[in-house]
């Protein structure tokens, strides 16, 4: 359980400050990949303080996906101490922990110059949107399957060794409470997206709407560079998905999934542009 203990600021920065040196040297070059797929010579740290759920993940990881080295830790101090000694390609964090819990320890490692994946592996579920604003790869409840495992591996290793993702990549996740329980929602899946002050509502193809805690404009950056695009401070749409736009009374709308949204005087322009420019590539 966490303590409450505040971070230990000089020992973080001592950690930054050693990784970056020794990164030159310690860095995992590609050896080939595993029997399942996976790059082999990628290196891990798992970190828990259930030696139990340490063993089984720590094994997997070395006999299953090849990973070497796969360092473990019972908390954060031993976690500290690794972490001096070399750079890690990803970071397996449980979330309930004594000295620092996951949530602080990741809290730490995105201020890395070169930050590893971090995937978090617990048994409860209320902490995943949480890990996701802390830019987690990957969200996996215990106890933890092979296969997704797998999923976890790829999104961590996968788009650091492969490049920027395409266009069309439907990879990225945004976790949704659903009736108490956390479930994924993919970025493909969403047909527009509804700022509510500093929450978004994801309304999906199936019809279903979610309630998530993150600013549109933070949505809005990540997912441009997919198709998305700005109609007004409150909405964001796949581009794709417009199937009309008009104007009615000086009003701009566009139709989406169905559904008539408003379009501002502020990004008119940009939509008209958008549906010319398609027009003629059409």
């Amino acid at each position: 359980m966490n303590t409450g203990r505040p971070v230990n600021s000089e020992r973080a920065a001592n950690t930054e400050r050693t990784v970056r040196a020794e990164r030159g040297t310690s860095q995992a070059r590609l050896a080939g990949t595993g029997g399942d797929g996976m790059i082999a010579g990628a290196s891990a740290l798992v970190i828990d303080d259930e030696v139990p759920a340490l063993d089984e993940l720590s094994y997997l990881l070395r006999t299953d996906f090849s990973l070497e080295p796969v360092d473990t830790a019972n908390n954060s101090s031993d976690a500290f101490r690794l972490l001096q000694g070399r750079h890690y390609d990803v970071v397996f964090l449980d979330v309930r922990m004594p000295e620092l819990n996951g949530i602080e320890l990741g809290n730490v490692l995105r201020r890395f110059a070169e930050p590893p994946a971090i995937v978090f592996v617990t048994a409860y579920e209320e902490y995943a949107v949480r890990a996701f604003e802390l830019g987690a790869c990957d969200y996996l409840l215990k106890p933890v399957s092979r296969a997704r495992l797998r999923t976890a591996l790829s999104r961590a290793l996968g788009p650091s060794r492969a490049g920027p993702p395409p266009e069309d990549d439907s990879s990225a996740m945004i976790p949704v409470e659903t009736a108490g329980r956390t479930r994924f929602i993919s970025r493909e899946q969403v047909r527009w997206v509804e700022a509510e002050g500093d929450y978004v509502r994801l309304h999906t193809m199936e019809g279903d709407a979610h309630l998530v805690r993150i600013p549109i404009s933070h949505l809005e950056e990540r997912w441009t560079a997919h198709g998305f695009i700005r109609i007004h401070r409150g909405y964001l749409v796949p581009f794709r998905h417009i199937t009309e736009f008009s104007m009615s009374g000086g009003a701009h709308t566009v139709t989406v999934a169905g559904h008539t949204l408003p379009v501002s005087r502020r990004h008119v322009r940009d939509v008209r542009d958008r549906i010319l420019r398609a027009g003629k590539r059409g």
